[in-house]
């Protein structure tokens, strides 16, 4: 049995009542559930006939697996088909549909986003021509999260890697933001014995500390009328129903009522507050509620009018006609070149990112797409994973599992195809990088960053 903390343990006890504790630290005793989720634009060939995969109940696209893989070893993992995440924070899914209208474009912030397990799920989900702003203030997070948003692959997702104090300015910049706010972890007890170890009451008043000043400094960028989503992977109520009846008292915000037919879900004690329980649901510790800005605040997007200079002006800039000609749909991508190359972004929303690139720090955008050296194209690695690839436009080797797992520890394979032609490597449909066929040899341009280090026997 999990030796947990006394003021955690009587917390809980008075919350729950001594019958329904015991089944409690009875699911954190025992084994975390396993779950993916799928990415629904790169579905692998072949999934839907595995029948041992449950469903979660309230995410179309998320699994079960009966135990836990060396998803290191699963190229479907590096060529981002689907995304290990944990089953209860998959309800973000269904809050979503509920509402986000799939007919109108949105501009959403996902404030706290790494390492990307609900910036994947928004991107995926977002109406045509929206756009997802994925912020992380720590530096070496916000590289973990820059890597997984290229793997999935969308295209309509900005990076950034900035305090939340850098979008106060940005009055109603966003239709929803979503603050996945840093929190004291209780609901990790089952699966991370070392949030057990850092626990503290001291530490619980520092987090509830730290989220009101996230929630301060964010509240200006909701529109009128917008949905600020709120959740933590903790059972602590002082950060979790008092965050809600703090955003109502504060700011005036009206909380929402997410209908749901899943009997797991455990009501909170604060209106509309959403538990996840262990020993409730195949899932970790979670909570989340929707606050909705009032439409009469008064608020001004003078931000994103000001400064109509050079610097908040994109440049017209067309891709090479034999890069245009890979990407399904190009006509509806604004084109932005860089030091990188060049890359492209929802037209639709060329102007506001432009206006955000002035207040944040931006660290990826779009899709990264080629390079011109001198006459030559070259191909840069997220075009390999992005989904708007038109994979009838380019050489394609369909390699089997140890092809695939040799080409991502950045080995040779033996691939054949014309000379000078840069050949998609791809295993069971989804695409993993390129490789470029030079004389007899195909070179391995997988990141070298990204290669997998582990022995494969």
């Amino acid at each position: 049995m999990k030796e947990l903390p006394k003021a955690f343990v009587d917390r809980m006890r008075n919350f729950l009542g001594e019958d329904e504790y015991a089944c409690f630290q009875n699911a954190i005793d025992g084994d975390p559930c396993v779950s993916v989720r799928v990415n629904p634009y790169k579905i692998p060939q072949g999934w839907a006939v595995q029948d041992n995969l449950r469903h979660v109940l309230w995410c179309d696209d998320g699994y079960y697996f009966d135990e836990r893989p060396i998803f290191t070893l699963d190229p479907l993992l590096h060529g981002g088909a689907y995304y290990v995440q944990e089953a209860s924070s998959m309800f973000l899914y269904y809050i979503l549909g509920k509402l986000v209208s799939p007919h109108e474009p949105v501009r959403v912030l996902d404030l706290c986003a790494a390492p990307g397990g609900k910036s994947t799920l928004v991107a995926s989900e977002l109406p045509h021509g929206s756009v997802l702003v994925a912020n992380e203030v720590i530096k070496s997070r916000a590289s973990i999260l820059k890597e997984n948003i290229i793997k999935w692959g969308t295209g309509n997702v900005v990076v950034t890697n900035s305090d939340p104090s850098c979008f106060t300015g940005m009055e109603g910049a966003f239709d929803v933001i979503l603050v996945d706010a840093p929190c004291s972890g209780e609901g990790m007890f089952r699966k991370d014995d070392r949030a057990i170890e850092e626990w503290s009451e001291t530490n619980l008043r520092i987090c509830e500390e730290r989220q009101q000043r996230i929630l301060r400094d964010i509240w200006p960028a909701l529109k009128p009328g917008g949905y600020l989503i709120y959740s933590t992977c903790t059972f602590n109520p002082g950060e979790n129903g008092e965050m809600l009846n703090f955003m109502q008292h504060e700011f005036g915000a009206h909380p929402v009522e997410i209908r749901h037919r899943f009997s797991q879900i455990v009501s909170s004690d604060v209106k509309y507050g959403y538990h996840f329980m262990p020993h409730k649901v195949m899932g970790e510790g979670f909570f989340i509620g929707v606050v909705r800005k009032d439409e009469h605040d008064t608020c001004s997007d003078k931000w994103l009018k000001e400064r109509k200079d050079r610097r908040n002006t994109p440049k017209s800039v067309k891709l090479p006609k034999q890069v245009a000609s890979l990407i399904r749909n190009v006509d509806a991508y604004a084109v932005y070149e860089n030091e990188e190359g060049f890359g492209i972004i929802p037209k639709e929303q060329e102007r506001f990112i432009a206006a955000v690139e002035q207040r944040v720090r931006v660290i990826y955008k779009g899709c990264e797409v080629a390079q011109m050296i001198g006459e030559k194209v070259k191909l840069l690695h997220p075009l390999a994973l992005f989904a708007g690839l038109d994979k009838e436009a380019v050489t394609v080797y369909e390699a089997d599992r140890k092809e695939a797992l040799r080409f991502l520890k950045r080995e040779d394979i033996d691939v054949a195809a014309p000379n000078g032609a840069w050949v998609l490597i791809s295993y069971a449909g989804v695409g993993l990088g390129w490789g470029k066929k030079i004389g007899n040899r195909l070179n391995n341009n997988y990141p070298k960053g990204w290669m997998i280090r582990m022995d494969i026997r």
